[in-house]
């Protein structure tokens, strides 16, 4: 059957009319246009073109992956919503333990400072009692009394340095026990936010697989439903139905026959070979019979792969 409709069906008796021609041509062209809208939607697969080629199923695609983006987009409000939060949390510690820290370092320069007086006064003092023995056999008593004065001045001196020193020691270790226990306190907040974190942006990925899988399975269960259109679709029946509804004629045009301008009688045109079937010895081909579904089985959620 193939290639034998077009040839019988696609005639008019008028032989300058190419009707029968037009027809076929116009069909291909439609068919091309198909083609070219298909390619289209493949190069450049929008919205737009999947909604002129195919409106339902793929539109339906469209309104998924419309509400996907929905879904994500609250999902990264909560997750930034989640990291104010924790930022918030975060800061307060940090301002707790900046100033825990700056306190620290201040108290170790002052205990530093403290240490450097002391141990400077007790080389002063060191030196007094050396300069003091000394003078042990000086005559002059007045030098060795301004000695003993300086002596007496610098373990005075000594001693008040010492207890500065302690107290700031003393201070130190307060200091310290502060901040460690900030630090400790700081590391239970910080390690608790990044449990907190880990799940939150675990079960957050979690999700997000799981939505872009649910997805893949709605678009492909759709575009299931475009294949299965598309495998009811029979070539020979297209062909069946664009004849039916196209057709021009099963008659050819007859011969021109030869007039002699002497004698009106005409007569025959000189034999040629035949270009067009030989309908007298086989009869007109029977109209195919039009079944009650044809309409719809070149249908593919309504876009027609006939142009009417």
């Amino acid at each position: 059957m193939t290639g034998a409709l077009f040839k019988a069906n696609f005639w008019n008796p008028d032989i300058l009319s190419t009707i029968g021609y037009d027809s076929i041509i116009q069909h291909l062209n439609n068919g091309r246009k198909n083609c070219k809208e298909f390619e289209d939607f493949l190069k450049e697969s929008t919205l737009k073109r999947a909604l002129e080629v195919f409106k339902q199923q793929v539109d339906n695609v469209a309104q998924c992956h419309i509400q996907l983006a929905q879904t994500l987009r609250e999902e990264a409000r909560k997750i930034e919503e989640f990291r104010e939060k924790q930022k918030l949390q975060r800061k307060k510690t940090e301002l707790i333990m900046d100033a825990v820290h700056k306190q620290k370092i201040l108290q170790f320069k002052k205990t530093m400072d403290a240490k450097k007086n002391y141990e400077q006064k007790c080389r002063d003092k060191d030196d007094a009692e050396q300069a003091v023995h000394r003078s042990a056999n000086v005559v002059n008593s007045k030098q060795q009394e301004k000695l003993f004065v300086k002596l007496a001045t610098s373990k005075t001196a000594a001693e008040d340095s010492d207890k500065a020193y302690m107290l700031q020691i003393n201070t130190l270790d307060k200091v310290r026990e502060e901040w460690q226990s900030e630090h400790m306190k700081a590391c239970e907040v910080f390690e608790a936010q990044e449990y907190e974190r880990i799940n939150f942006f675990r079960n957050a990925l979690w999700l997000h697989v799981n939505q872009l899988s649910k997805q893949c399975v709605t678009s492909d269960d759709m575009y299931e439903q475009v294949r299965k259109s598309l495998e009811m679709c029979s070539i020979e029946k297209d062909i069946e139905y664009f004849v039916n509804h196209r057709k021009t004629g099963q008659t050819p045009p007859a011969p021109i026959l030869y007039e002699n301008f002497y004698c009106p009688k005409k007569s025959a045109a000189p034999p040629r070979k035949a270009t067009g079937p030989n309908l007298a010895r086989r009869g007109p081909l029977p109209a195919p019979k039009r079944l009650p579904d044809d309409s719809d089985y070149s249908l593919v959620d309504n876009y027609s792969l006939i142009f009417q």
